[in-house]
């Protein structure tokens, strides 16, 4: 899969259930977890994401 589509898959299932764990991407997106977080490392590049750490979890929410 091209990272840059799956990029705006990532942004648009964070816009429409807000912030997610990079596993709960890879359960809604259906793709493997080295491709999204590719694609995270994108959005994350294009200033595009939040990051939030609780306890051992850490959640990605758009800016």
């Amino acid at each position: 899969m091209n990272i840059g589509t799956l990029a705006g898959k990532v942004w648009k299932s964070l816009d429409k259930n807000g912030a997610m764990t990079a596993s709960a991407l890879v359960k809604a997106l259906n793709a493997k977890s080295n491709d999204i977080y590719m694609a995270l490392g994108w959005l994350l590049r294009e200033d595009k994401l939040n990051v939030t750490k609780a306890g051992n979890s850490v959640k990605y929410s758009l800016k």
